[in-house]
């Protein structure tokens, strides 16, 4: 993991953004993507950061941890089910399979917790007890674990999760058949599990988790965008949860939540306009998600260079995606 006075000197160099000539591209929150007339898209994992949906900095080396953490989480659940992944030609970029998203996002959910309108402490401090489904207990506390997983889905559009809690009902209405549908609860459960085995192998827990399905261009079903990263999940530090929790105290973070959390206690709430990320914060997190990184996959951290354009052109142009 890099120290902070390694991070510092490339924040003005952090990955904004990149244009391919000759290829229109479209933006998503994190990721740009460029789809090839050969039924490829080149996916760039920048270093934008966003918290409630709003873009507040840029993070060195997190669209690198990223690309790579899932790589590393396609490798471990590559039995499970099949995924957009042809190759990683660069620490930030991925080819894959052309997959028509499904305007659903899917969220895995093992703990009580969350501050976003769809998480399910939010929903149930407000006062709701029937939630996603499933019914709630009086007398739970913020960060408890749930008796089991259970599967949730909000409506979104490409790259954008707008977090509108959606029904069984509702989902289906939205494209997916009801077949389809169980086929991705059964999927989504199975990466989860897989990924809490993994998670507590590196002293982490893996609290809850999003999942974005595709239909590749056969109409099969296929995972894509990241896997089990800090960006798409949350993870807690296994070793301390449980005096953190006793005492009512925020467990330890290696995900976005810290940063949200930053946000709050500043007086800052979803919906509001957001500052910038301080310099500081933003070093925080690029550690953080290096941390993790080398947490899970069991092997250091290697930096990439910036500035990230020319190195990413350079990658394509070898793997004959540009010309």
């Amino acid at each position: 993991m890099l120290t902070p006075g390694q991070i510092r000197p490339v924040i003005p160099q952090a990955l904004e953004s990149i244009d391919l000539p000759g290829l229109a591209g479209e933006r998503g929150q994190v990721r740009d993507n460029f789809v090839l007339q050969d039924g490829r898209r080149v996916v760039i994992s920048t270093d934008r950061f966003t918290i409630f949906n709003q873009q507040v900095g840029l993070v060195p080396y997190k669209g690198q941890v990223l690309n790579q953490l899932t790589l590393w989480w396609f490798e471990q659940t590559a039995n499970i089910m099949p995924n957009h992944l042809i190759d990683v030609v660069d620490p930030n970029t991925t080819i894959a399979l052309t997959a028509h998203p499904l305007p659903i996002a899917v969220v895995v959910r093992a703990f009580l917790t969350g501050v976003t309108p769809a998480s399910l402490w939010m929903r149930y401090e407000a006062g709701e007890r029937e939630i996603y489904g499933m019914t709630f207990p009086d007398g739970m506390r913020k960060n408890q674990e749930l008796p089991q997983p259970i599967v949730t889905a909000t409506s979104k559009e490409f790259g954008r999760t707008h977090e509108q809690p959606l029904t069984d009902e509702e989902i289906v209405a939205l494209g997916p058949e009801q077949s389809l549908w169980e086929r991705i609860q059964d999927k989504a459960l199975k990466l989860f599990m897989r990924g809490q085995q993994l998670c507590i192998l590196s002293d982490l827990i893996l609290v809850d988790s999003k999942y974005e399905f595709g239909l590749d261009l056969n109409g099969d079903l296929v995972l894509i965008d990241e896997l089990h990263t800090p960006d798409s999940s949350r993870l807690w530090r296994s070793d301390t949860y449980d005096e953190l929790f006793e005492e009512g105290q925020e467990p330890e973070s290696f995900d976005k939540e810290f940063v949200r959390l930053w946000y709050q206690a500043q007086g800052y709430r979803d919906g509001d306009k957001l500052p910038p990320l301080p310099d500081d914060l933003i070093v925080t997190i690029s550690r953080h998600y290096q941390d993790v990184y080398e947490m899970l996959t069991g092997t250091p951290f290697l930096p990439a260079t910036y500035p990230s354009q020319r190195r990413i052109w350079a990658a394509l142009h070898a793997a004959n995606v540009l010309g």
